[in-house]
């Protein structure tokens, strides 16, 4: 049938056309946090939160926090892999 499209990409459009895919990515990232980074890194967080394509993530550890932020680009492109889109583009550590 021409003109046909799957229910799938019917709501991408709709999400799209509504600016609301970002926030739907953001969400899914923040949701995907500890299945990227493994159970340790998860346990030793405390927040994950996105503003303004930046990751702010708590960490319980000064030494974690040391080892995040020294491959936080690899951190960024794992994130966004998880999603497919570039959601992120910096993490922020605290």
């Amino acid at each position: 049938m021409k003109g046909t499209q799957s229910i799938g990409q019917a709501i991408m459009d709709f999400l799209k056309e509504n600016q609301l895919e970002q926030p739907l990515l953001e969400r899914q990232l923040v949701a995907k946090w500890g299945e990227v980074m493994g159970a340790l890194v998860s346990e030793m967080t405390r927040s994950v939160e996105i503003k303004n394509g930046v990751l702010y993530v708590k960490v319980k550890s000064a030494a974690l926090r040391q080892q995040l932020f020294e491959c936080r680009f690899e951190v960024v492109k794992k994130m966004n892999e998880s999603v497919g889109a570039e959601v992120i583009r910096d993490v922020r550590l605290s």
